[in-house]
């Protein structure tokens, strides 16, 4: 085949994808409609959920294995991700706050799961992204949950005490590989910025080559570098993204302990998704501290009910000194059968216990 035959007929299948992509849509907005309408049967207020996890999970499926090539899984779903992005936009004026400011790893991650289409909000603290989602003044929130190096944000589990309404709706996986940014060379940084998870993540590699430079947390990766691009001898451990947009130079690249560090956030709203046969949850509890085996009788219901725990954290509970809210994440669904019955049989155990919300399993 030709040149200008081969041109021909990709302008021939550019035609023939619009007009597909437009009728994807058109349903997309009928599929919008008849939520509304079982809503109002329902005699239930507000708008449809239009962001569904384990919908979009079952679609990337699907795509994947109807993929016969020469574009790989990840491509296609790349695509798709866009093409859902855009019928969200269509169905309603939705907003996702994230940690700011632009180009923070949150800020990827939102992209990463939402798609461009859709309404963004930075905010300064992870708290304010979860008070706004609590308070419905965005549509949906995201922030970091753990680090694979470092582990949990404490910052999020704080927020969940004080924000215990708000509901967990999807997790999503990032890659992250930190950057040193700065205007200057190596020998010159006296003052490096960063959050305390990308300090963690990099601790290695700043006692090897700058164990004498201050480090200074900051908010958030993007606003390290915001900072570095205003600041004399300053650096930033944030992400090679930051440097083009802070006009900053990449000094070292990949700088992070392990090469396959990774960081998981959670999708928050007013609502968890329903259950797709492969889900987990997270729980919020406290015991009576002065109970003898107190917290590993509450642990003993999930084992009774063949129920794994994949996490277990604990934070201050701040009623009273040395008092612990315990934060369990378990496979399962909150209306599993088993799910169901081990959460009302561990409140016997529990002087406090709250469902964070139920979400889809993703995969790395």
């Amino acid at each position: 085949m030709d040149l200008e035959t081969a041109r021909g007929k990709i302008s021939d299948v550019d035609r023939k994808l619009v007009d597909l992509l437009n009728e994807r849509a058109r349903l997309s907005l009928n599929v919008g409609t008849a939520k509304r309408q079982w809503l109002k049967e329902q005699g239930a207020e507000g708008e449809p959920e239009v962001y569904v996890p384990g919908q979009e999970k079952r679609v990337f499926e699907k795509v994947r294995n109807l993929n016969q090539g020469p574009l790989s899984g990840e491509s296609v779903c790349a695509i798709y991700r866009e093409i859902m992005s855009a019928s969200i936009s269509l169905q309603s004026d939705v907003t996702v706050g994230y940690l700011g400011p632009p180009g923070t790893f949150s800020h990827q991650a939102a992209l990463k799961r939402f798609g461009d289409s859709l309404g963004y909000v930075p905010y300064a603290k992870i708290e304010d992204v979860v008070a706004a989602a609590a308070k419905e003044e965005i549509t949906y929130g995201l922030v970091p949950i753990e680090n694979s190096t470092f582990g949990a944000v404490v910052q999020t589990l704080d927020t969940f005490v004080d924000q215990p309404s708000v509901k967990i709706r999807a997790e999503v996986y990032l890659p992250v590989t930190q950057a040193l940014l700065s205007r200057y060379q190596l020998s010159a940084i006296r003052k490096v910025y960063s959050h305390p998870q990308a300090f963690g993540q990099s601790r290695r590699w700043l006692d090897q080559h700058l164990p004498n430079a201050a480090r200074i947390d900051v908010s958030s990766t993007a606003k390290a570098a915001e900072l570095a691009a205003s600041e004399n001898y300053t650096a930033a451990i944030s992400s090679e993204v930051c440097a083009s947009m802070y006009n900053l130079d990449v000094v070292a690249k990949d700088i992070t302990t392990t090469k396959d560090n990774t960081t998981r956030f959670f999708v928050l709203g007013q609502s968890s998704d329903n259950p797709t046969g492969d889900d987990k949850s997270l729980l919020m509890f406290t015991v009576d501290h002065r109970e003898p085996g107190a917290l590993c009788n509450a642990l003993n219901v999930f084992a009774k009910h063949k129920i794994n725990q994949t996490a277990i954290n604990s934070r201050p509970s701040r009623q009273r000194q040395w008092h612990y809210m315990f934060f369990v994440e378990i496979i399962g669904h909150e209306q599993d059968a088993n799910v169901s019955s081990a959460l009302s049989e561990i409140k016997s155990y529990c002087l406090d216990l709250v469902v964070l919300g139920s979400y889809p399993r993703q995969s790395y």
